[in-house]
C-alpha cells in the first residue's frame, strides 16, 4: 500500500469524478483508476461503485475512506513534527471561515506567519455546515464560525470576539428614508426598507431572520448574495440597505464618504471563534495557530462603540473612528 493510493481515494471522494480527481492529483485518469483498483486487490474489498462514471463508495469503501483520511492527516502531522524539530515549522494551514468572519481571518494568519514564517495558508469562505463537514473529513485544519451553533457539539472551540449588528445604508438612502439622522433604530424601523442580505443557507442570515421574527417584521429582501463584496456594493451603488455585523465595517469603510451605519436595538450579540477537531493532541500547525489565537486581542479591531455617523476617509488601527 502506498500513500499516493490513499491520496487518490481522498481526492475521488472530494471531486466525485475520476477525471477531476486525477487532475487535482496531477496524474492521468488511468493512473488514478489503476492505483485504486490495486488498493482494492490488496485489501480484497470493493471500494468504489463503478459504471460508466463514478457512482459512489461501497459501505466497506466508506469505512476505508475514513481510515484513509485519518492516515493522511496523521502523515501531515508527522511531516509538521519533523519540520518543527528543525526549528522551522512549515506546511499549509487550511482555514474555513463563515463570510462575516472573513475580514478578520487576517488577524490570525498574520500573527501565525509572524511567529512561524514557514507556514502558508489556504483560506476559504464556507457555511458552518460545510466547515464542520470538512473538519470531520480532515479537509480543513481549523474553522472560524458562530460558537452557539449546535452543530459544533463535540468540537474544540475558542472564543475570538463578540459580533453585533448594524444597519448599513448610503447617504442618499438615509436622507430619503429618515427625516433626521437617527442615532439608533429598532428592528421595526426596518420594515419596508429594501434590503440586500446574505443567502438563507448562511448562519448570519438565520440570525437576522430570527431577529425580524421576534420583532414581527417581514423584511423586504430585494437581493440575496453569498458575497460580502456584492452586498456592500449593492448598498453603496444600488440604493439598497443591509444588516451586517460590525466586524465588516473596517475592511469595507476605506475611503468612503457615502456609507452610514446605524445601531439596531435590541442589540444582537453573537460569539465568533475558532473551531477544531477535539483530539487529545493537535498536529503542530493547528496547535501553533490555536496557541497564537489565544494571544490575539481582536476586540480593539472592532470598535466597541459601533460608529453612529458617516464613515470618514481615515481609519485608525483598521477601525472606523
Amino acid at each position: 500500500m502506498f500513500v499516493r493510493q490513499l491520496e487518490y481515494l481522498v481526492a475521488l471522494a472530494r471531486e466525485r469524478h475520476f477525471g477531476r480527481a486525477a487532475e487535482s492529483c496531477h496524474v492521468s485518469q488511468p493512473a488514478l483508476s489503476g492505483a485504486i483498483r490495486h488498493l482494492e486487490q490488496e485489501l480484497d474489498v470493493v471500494i468504489v461503485q463503478r459504471s460508466h462514471r463514478f457512482i459512489g463508495f461501497t459501505p466497506e469503501g466508506e469505512r476505508i475512506l475514513a481510515w484513509a483520511r485519518q492516515t493522511r492527516a496523521a502523515l501531515d502531522g508527522l511531516k509538521q513534527e519533523a519540520s518543527a524539530s528543525h526549528a522551522q515549522l512549515s506546511g499549509v494551514l487550511r482555514i474555513g471561515a463563515i463570510p462575516s468572519a472573513m475580514p478578520l481571518v487576517s488577524q490570525l494568519t498574520g500573527a501565525c506567519w509572524r511567529d512561524a514564517p514557514g507556514i502558508s495558508f489556504q483560506v476559504v469562505s464556507l457555511s458552518t455546515e460545510e466547515i464542520t463537514r470538512r473538519l470531520d473529513a480532515f479537509e480543513l485544519d481549523l474553522g472560524m464560525t458562530y460558537l452557539e451553533d449546535p452543530r459544533l457539539d463535540g468540537f474544540r472551540t475558542q472564543l475570538l470576539y463578540e459580533e453585533r449588528y448594524v444597519l448599513l445604508m448610503n447617504l442618499a438612502t438615509q436622507r430619503k428614508t429618515f427625516a433626521t439622522s437617527p442615532l439608533t433604530l429598532t428592528w421595526q424601523d426596518l420594515e419596508g426598507l429594501p434590503l440586500c442580505l446574505l443567502t438563507s443557507n448562511m448562519q448570519n442570515r438565520r440570525i437576522i431572520n430570527a431577529a425580524f421574527r421576534r420583532a414581527r417584521v417581514q423584511p423586504t429582501v430585494v437581493v440575496e448574495t453569498d458575497s460580502i463584496f456584492a452586498l456592500y456594493t449593492h448598498v453603496k451603488c444600488a440604493g439598497l440597505s443591509s444588516v451586517v455585523p460590525h466586524s465588516l465595517l473596517g475592511p469595507f469603510a476605506l475611503d468612503d464618504d457615502d456609507v452610514y451605519t446605524i445601531p439596531i436595538m435590541p442589540e444582537l450579540l453573537h460569539s465568533v471563534g475558532l473551531v477544531g477537531i477535539n483530539h487529545d493532541s493537535m498536529p503542530p500547525l493547528q496547535s501553533t495557530a490555536w496557541r497564537i489565537a489565544s494571544t490575539i486581542d481582536i476586540a480593539p479591531e472592532l470598535n466597541p462603540q459601533v460608529p453612529r455617523r458617516r464613515v470618514p476617509r481615515h481609519r485608525v488601527s483598521g477601525v472606523v473612528k
